[in-house]
């Protein structure tokens, strides 16, 4: 897929920072249609209007919260009524909920919030569109931004951890599924990168050369690599060593190294998005 010129592309998280850079790059190329989701209905509407101001693809966008399964089913069908078969699905909405320690935990509600949006929503939304996907026989993508927190431990931040490697191990069996049952022109990708300048992750340090990447960087590598049809994006390439580190070396030397390098301290001092 070198192009999704005249393609149906659907992003969620769609109003602000990686999803709506991710939208900007399917009008850009000229996409039939795409579908704007987020939970932030100004914010979206904005977006929206943007967009549409450019020219070149229809815009259709829903106010969908992406934590309840049952909106995610009322969309999904709305999106089927108006738009028909989805090419590419982007898989981008996503939360980072406290910078303590998982014991001080105040609101549990955070949890669900947080294992809701990260990891179920993504098969949720995918389970609505990808049957289409392997009927229709042409080429498709999905795109499912993951991070490198599910690639290695770290402090302060179990619960996102842990909603990023169930993404992550999720999107990858289903691009096996997809190749073993012989249905490749549906490719999964799956994007994992450290910390992106969105605001999502602010007061986050990045650690030994790993600053915090740009969110140009990360839409463009990530866009490029989706269209390849790779499965597993790591960024930057301290994150492919880490991931490796992890698997050779004894979990007590990981540590060590990864204490050291500043990745287990990199969430000290997180603030996250003011409202």
């Amino acid at each position: 897929m070198e192009t999704v010129a005249g393609t149906k592309v659907l992003i969620t998280g769609a109003a602000m920072g990686l999803g709506k850079a991710f939208a900007e790059r399917a009008v850009r190329e000229r996409a039939a249609d795409v579908v704007l989701w987020d939970v932030n209905e100004e914010a979206l509407n904005k977006t929206a209007a943007e967009l549409t101001a450019v020219g070149g693809s229809r815009i259709h966008r829903y106010a969908v919260d992406v934590s309840d399964r049952d909106a995610i089913a009322a969309a999904a069908e709305s999106v089927r009524a108006a738009v028909g078969v989805i090419d590419v699905l982007i898989n981008n909405a996503g939360i980072v909920r406290g910078n303590g320690y998982f014991w001080e935990t105040r609101d549990r509600a955070d949890i669900d919030q947080t294992m809701a949006i990260n990891s179920l929503a993504p098969m949720y939304i995918t389970l609505e569109f990808l049957p289409a996907m392997v009927a229709h026989r042409s080429p498709a993508r999905i795109l499912t931004v993951a991070s490198s927190a599910g690639l290695v431990s770290n402090p302060r931040m179990s619960v996102y951890a842990a909603s990023k490697w169930a993404a992550l191990g999720w999107s990858d069996s289903v691009r096996l599924e997809l190749e073993q049952s012989g249905n490749g022109h549906v490719k999964m990708t799956t994007f994992c990168p450290t910390y992106i300048n969105t605001g999502m992750f602010a007061g986050a340090k990045g650690f030994l050369f790993t600053p915090i990447i740009e969110q140009d960087h990360a839409v463009d590598t990530a866009w490029s690599e989706m269209k390849k049809g790779s499965p597993l994006v790591v960024m930057p390439w301290t994150s492919r060593l880490n991931r490796a580190i992890s698997g050779l070396l004894p979990l007590k030397i990981r540590d060590l190294y990864l204490n050291a390098v500043g990745v287990y301290h990199s969430m000290d001092e997180f603030t996250g998005r003011t409202a």
